[in-house]
């Protein structure tokens, strides 16, 4: 029996795992597919709300936790596994922003450098930005990060590391309850057993819980991405408009996102996504119209009533624990949620008041 087993093998269950295994503990951890595959692999990556100066207090919180954990993170996942999670941090230029007033005021209250700046500053940054904008708002401390190269980092250290067990390709099929604590998960592989069970299942937790009578209001929401095969330098940071958004790569690459569709768990492509991508892409750089289209996916995220995420015991069963519900921010919550939740399970102090993550009794 592992001191903890961990359900679900995305960034959130990685870094829950990763934690755990760095303050000594044993660790079993379950996915279904393969680690970072789902919603951790699809996102651009961007480490920040979109608009953040629109979002409720709670997120905001573990936002501003998150933020600056990135770098450190990158450069300890690089150095122990050759795995280059890609971390940027050249700053958001956001353009058409009709709620300025709200945003500036934000920034003052938390401390965030977010300014206006003229049109000449923007193309300073962005020759290729849509031509035409008198001006812009700047977030220059604003990073990102690669996901698929940081799901890799991540699943290479913990396939390293002695204290952690990982079963991928399997899948949990029930909780087995008795006398208010769960005595094993079952699977397709058999049973496997952890003194503490943290469900981290993103899209499919609900599922998850549902094995042992918790309604969790967690569901799939798809988005779809685009990725352009762009030549390096044409878009050099991430330029944000109208809700949609370019991001650039290392070697060039723009990603360019994304939908919002409720389809349950149909991640199928469309064509009329693909167009609005597009669309919206070349609307904020009009040279990716002279690049090839390389991809087109979509991902799973795991949606929640207002976006803030199930975080802490699961009222009624004495060793289950969730981290769930991040909808568009799971990327971003990633370091404070998982740092939120260890704290809970290891008795330490928290990082910030957990009350308003918990999840209500069964």
């Amino acid at each position: 029996m592992s001191d903890f087993l961990v359900v679900g093998g995305g960034v959130i269950g990685m870094m829950t795992t990763l934690q755990l295994a760095d303050a000594g503990h044993s660790v079993t951890l379950v996915e279904r597919g393969q680690c970072g595959r789902e919603a951790s692999w699809a996102g651009g990556g961007i480490v920040s709300p979109l608009y953040p100066w629109r979002y409720s207090a709670p997120i905001s919180r573990l936002s501003a936790w998150s933020e600056g954990r990135y770098p450190e993170l990158a450069l300890r996942l690089l150095e122990e596994t050759g795995v280059d999670p890609e971390y940027r941090q050249k700053g958001l230029l956001y353009l058409r922003v009709d709620d300025e007033r709200d945003a500036m005021a934000w920034a003052r209250e938390v401390g965030k450098p977010l300014e206006r700046v003229s049109g000449d500053f923007l193309y300073d940054k962005e020759p290729e930005a849509v031509p035409g904008c008198a001006d812009a708002l700047w977030m220059p401390t604003l990073g990102s990060i690669r996901n698929p190269r940081l799901a890799r980092a991540l699943h290479a250290r913990l396939a390293d590391m002695p204290r952690v067990t990982l079963h991928e390709h399997c899948e949990v099929q029930g909780l087995r309850e008795q006398g208010g604590r769960i005595v094993a998960v079952e699977t397709n592989e058999g049973e496997l057993h952890g003194d503490q069970v943290v469900v981290c299942g993103g899209a499919w937790a609900a599922e998850v819980l549902t094995k042992v009578g918790v309604e969790l209001p967690v569901r799939p929401v798809k988005g779809q991405m685009i990725l352009f095969k762009a030549p390096p330098g044409l878009v050099r940071r991430v330029v944000l408009m109208d809700g949609r958004y370019v991001i650039p790569r290392a070697d060039g690459r723009v990603l360019a996102g994304s939908t919002l569709e409720e389809t349950g768990f149909d991640k199928s492509l469309s064509e009329s996504a693909r167009e609005s991508l597009w669309t919206s892409a070349t609307g904020i750089v009009p040279a990716l119209a002279d690049c090839e289209v390389e991809h087109h996916w979509a991902g799973l995220r795991p949606g929640s009533p207002d976006g803030v995420p199930f975080i802490g015991a699961v009222p009624g069963i004495d060793n289950l624990h969730v981290n769930a519900g991040h909808f568009r921010n799971g990327l971003v919550l990633a370091p404070a949620s998982t740092r939120l939740l260890v704290d809970e399970l290891l008795g330490r102090e928290p990082i910030v008041d957990p009350a308003p993550y918990r999840l209500k009794g069964r």
